[in-house]
């Protein structure tokens, strides 16, 4: 991105006029189908982030439910199985929104635990080619990568901010999980390096948290491969066999490495839920209400949400009510595009984010990192090894934190990154603790350390 283009931008965020009031109104959600009554204010749309190609970025924001201009804007970013998973299919319909939608896709109820109680909440669907985000150029999804992602992401914040100045210099936080690893200190070491130039502080940001995120290609594929073992997922001679033949820094293999892990991953995992070793697998009956368990229906806990999802988004009346623009959409909405993840630009993937996090922790800004302890995708032991790395002096020793009165997990907290694990929870903590999941913001966007205490 040149700098006379951010210059433009710029100008264009300073500028306030009765467009963006126009503009606004005209994303406001007036009520989603099968919605129940909410005192908060909702708004979707589009905001171009390349004009020549065509791209534009699709974003829900949920104000909070309570006194919303004076809470906290929240950024919400997805990743899940790399790059390519939609913001709305995950984080807004199965982790932190105000909404779940019923097993049929019919209606929506209230997630008891909201993150829009604590902050005016911004979905955003990144990059092109997510969920409703979309490209005239169809190549645009055969190129994309880091680089782009994060540019088009800053300016996507520098124009919403332009329709919707009221937050403007509102105190402003990034939040996401998994590939969101990268996407969101990328984004924060941009919109970092946007207010340093500019000497203008227009976006407020104040700090980020990452669940479960890919942090350091090398330590997170060793970690993997330590938590299996060490949740007797594998076996001792598996084990053995890929610390012996893989790398764990190379793109590609040797195909003893290969085998290693594919005996591993698919003749002794089985068929389990790596997202969250403990939960079943969504195997959905014909009615939809029930699932199967070690060969036993049980109705305790739903693993099929994400199929829900497709069915509600791509419902006509849904897309009309979240002014989804029908007619430059070449694909229906799916929760992941796979042509994302299969042409993804690796070569502009950062190896490593710990530099980035270095260099943000040196400009001060609050960065909680945490982990659902039963995820063996992106699992606890590799974010502690990466955390490890960055050689930090320790502020607060490992301690449990509570919710309610029992153990929510783990916290360690140093100079400049606090550390948190969830006790119980998967690759999405929100999912299977969501009050933990919520405790865990409120002390975040506090500046607190979690509860000692129940």
């Amino acid at each position: 991105m040149t700098s006379s283009y951010l210059i433009v931008l710029l100008l264009v965020i300073s500028s306030t006029s009765t467009s963006s009031t126009r503009e606004q109104e005209e994303d406001r959600i007036k009520e989603l189908p099968g919605q129940p009554k909410v005192g908060f204010s909702q708004f979707s749309g589009y905001v171009t982030v390349n004009e020549s190609h065509g791209r534009s970025l699709f974003y829900w924001l949920t104000e909070s439910s309570s006194s919303p201009k004076n809470k906290p804007l929240l950024l919400w970013l997805n990743g899940v199985v790399g790059p390519g998973c939609s913001s709305i299919g995950y984080g807004a319909s199965e982790e932190i929104g105000p909404f779940r939608i019923n097993k049929t896709g019919s209606s929506l109820y209230l997630n008891s635990f909201s993150w829009n109680t604590e902050a005016n909440i911004l979905f955003l669907e990144s990059p092109v080619g997510v969920g409703f985000s979309y490209t005239n150029t169809s190549s645009d999804l055969k190129d994309s990568g880091d680089d782009r992602t994060a540019q088009e992401n800053l300016i996507f914040l520098i124009k919403w901010m332009s329709r919707f100045p009221q937050y403007q210099y509102r105190d402003f936080y990034i939040a996401g999980e998994s590939y969101a690893g990268h996407y969101v200190p990328q984004l924060a070491k941009k919109i970092y390096h946007y207010n340093k130039t500019f000497n203008k502080s227009i976006i407020n940001l104040k700090g980020f948290m990452v669940g479960n995120g890919d942090t350091d290609r090398h330590y997170d594929r060793l970690g993997a491969v330590t938590y299996w073992w060490s949740h007797a997922m594998i076996s001792d001679r598996s084990y053995n066999s890929i610390l012996k033949h893989c790398s764990f820094t190379e793109n590609t293999n040797s195909n003893e490495c290969d085998y290693a892990l594919y005996y591993a991953t698919v003749v002794e995992f089985g068929q389990v839920n790596g997202y969250s070793i403990y939960s079943p697998l969504c195997v959905p009956k014909t009615n939809q209400t029930k699932f199967m368990h070690g060969g036993i229906l049980v109705e305790e806990e739903d693993p099929c949400t994400e199929s829900y999802a497709e069915i509600y988004y791509n419902r006509p009346d849904v897309q009309r009510a979240m002014h989804a623009n029908l007619t430059s959409i070449p694909y229906k909405w799916t929760v992941c595009n796979e042509i994302l993840f299969k042409y993804w630009d690796w070569g502009n993937s950062d190896h490593s984010m710990l530099p980035t996090y270095k260099e943000l922790m040196a400009a001060g800004l609050r960065i909680w990192v945490f982990s659902g302890d039963t995820d063996s995708v992106v699992p606890v032991t590799a974010t502690r090894l990466s955390i490890s790395h960055l050689n930090l002096t320790v502020k607060t020793r490992w301690y449990p934190w509570y919710s309610g009165n029992q153990v929510g997990g783990w916290t360690e907290v140093y100079e400049g990154l606090t550390f948190a694990t969830v006790r119980g929870a998967g690759h999405e903590v929100p999912v299977l603790q969501p009050e933990r999941a919520l405790i865990l913001l409120r002390s975040f966007l506090a500046g607190k350390e979690l509860p000692r205490s129940y």
